[in-house]
C-alpha cells in the first residue's frame, strides 16, 4: 500500500468515529458498539462514558487537517522507505484504546504490526482494525493480534509500568525498541485561574478515573492556596464515586490516611494531600506548594522522566498543554516525548 492509500484509510476511519451516531444500523457502528459493550462488561473501569470519550478523541485526531499536517512531517521518509518489517507492540490497557496511536504509527509507516493486547482492553482496537480491513482489504496482511509471547518481529514498542519495563528491557533490549514506563500529568496553578479554567483542570484530573498517563496526578500551587474553588469544580464528577471500584479505592486510601494521621482534604470524591511525588494512587491528588517559579521549574526538571504532560496557562520553560486538553492529544503528541514515527523510520535504516 502506498502512503496515499494509508492516509485515505485512516481518514475514512476518523470520519466514521466522528459521525458514528448518524446511522446506528451501519455495520461499522454495530461492530464498534458490540466491541464497546464487551469492553465495558469485561473491564469495569471502561464505563461507556469513557469509551465514548476515547473514540471521539481518536476521531478528532484523525480529522483531515490534522492527519495531513502530521503526515507532512514524515513524507520524505515515508516515500523513500524501501525496507519492510514487522513491529511487535505490547499495548497498555489503562484507558480505552490507549494503544491506538502505536497501532496507527506502525501501519502508517508501512510495516506489519504484531500486537499483544492488554487483557484489560481486548476488543476496541481489533474492532477498529476490522473496520480498516473493510475499508481496504489489503490491511489484513498487515495486522496480527498475538496471544502470549511476541515472536518474529524486527523492532518493538512496549508500554507498561516501572516494574514491567525491567522485564521488557531483558527480553527486548537486543532489538530496536521504545520501552515506556509510568508517567503522569502535572498542573501549574497560580491562583488566578477562572472558574472555566479550574473546571478544565478538574477534567484533566478526573477523566478515566485519573488512570491515564496524561491524567493530572499532581498540582503545583502557591503557598497559602485556597482549594475551595477547585473542590467546587471537582463536584461535577461526583457521579464517579458511585462506581464501586473507584469508591473502594477512595475508601481504602482514606482509611490509610486516617490510620497514619496523614493530613488531607476530602472532597467526597477525591483525597487531596501534600506530597512531592508525581504519581498518586487512584482517588488521590498530590499537591506541592511553591514560593516562586524557580521552585516549580526545579521540581519539574527533577521529575521530568515521570511527567507525561504539563498543564498551564502561564509561561513555563517547558512544552505545556492548556487545561482541559490532556486527554485529547494530537497525532504529534508522542508518549514519553519520544517521536514514534522517527523511531520507526530509522530503526531499519542500517
Amino acid at each position: 500500500m502506498d502512503i496515499d492509500s494509508r492516509i485515505s484509510s485512516f481518514l475514512q476511519l476518523g470520519a466514521f468515529l466522528r459521525n458514528r451516531d448518524e446511522d446506528e444500523n451501519h455495520p461499522f457502528v454495530r461492530m464498534l458498539s458490540e466491541a464497546s459493550h464487551r469492553a465495558s462488561s469485561e473491564n469495569p473501569w471502561f464505563i461507556p462514558e469513557f469509551i465514548t470519550l476515547s473514540l471521539n478523541s481518536l476521531g478528532q485526531a484523525l480529522e483531515k487537517e490534522n492527519l495531513l499536517q502530521w503526515a507532512g512531517t514524515y513524507l520524505s521518509g515515508l516515500q523513500s522507505l524501501k525496507k519492510t518489517g514487522a513491529i511487535g507492540v505490547v499495548m497498555a490497557g489503562n484507558v480505552p484504546a490507549v494503544g491506538f496511536h502505536d497501532f496507527f504509527c506502525v501501519l502508517m509507516a508501512g510495516y506489519k504490526i504484531k500486537a499483544r493486547l492488554s487483557s484489560s482492553d481486548r476488543f476496541l482496537i481489533p474492532a477498529m482494525a476490522e473496520i480498516l480491513v473493510q475499508i481496504d482489504p489489503r490491511w489484513r496482511e498487515k495486522i496480527e493480534f498475538m496471544d502470549g509471547k511476541l515472536e518474529n518481529f524486527d523492532a518493538v514498542i512496549a508500554t507498561g509500568n516501572d516494574n514491567t519495563s525491567r522485564y521488557f528491557d531483558y527480553y527486548f533490549g537486543k532489538y530496536p525498541h521504545i520501552i515506556r514506563k509510568n508517567r503522569n500529568g502535572v498542573a501549574f496553578l497560580d491562583g488566578s485561574e477562572t472558574d472555566v479554567s479550574l473546571g478544565r483542570v478538574a477534567t484533566d484530573i478526573m477523566l478515566y478515573f485519573g488512570m491515564g498517563c496524561r491524567s493530572v496526578s499532581k498540582i503545583y500551587v502557591p503557598a497559602g492556596y485556597n482549594f475551595d474553588k477547585l473542590k467546587e469544580k471537582l463536584a461535577s464528577f461526583a457521579h464517579l464515586i458511585d462506581h464501586h471500584k473507584y469508591a473502594n479505592n477512595y475508601n481504602y486510601r482514606k482509611s490509610i490516611f486516617l490510620m497514619n494521621k496523614i493530613p488531607f482534604l476530602d472532597t467526597g470524591l477525591l483525597l487531596i494531600r501534600e506530597d512531592p511525588s508525581v504519581h498518586s494512587p487512584i482517588a488521590v491528588l498530590n499537591y506541592q506548594y511553591y514560593n516562586n517559579l524557580d521552585d516549580v521549574t526545579t521540581g519539574i526538571q527533577a521529575n521530568f522522566n515521570s511527567i507525561q504532560c504539563i498543564v498551564s496557562e502561564n509561561h513555563l520553560p517547558f512544552s505545556t498543554v492548556l487545561p482541559g486538553k490532556t486527554q485529547f492529544p494530537a497525532l504529534w503528541d508522542y508518549s514519553d516525548h519520544v517521536d514514534t514515527m522517527n523511531f520507526l523510520l530509522s530503526c531499519f535504516s542500517q
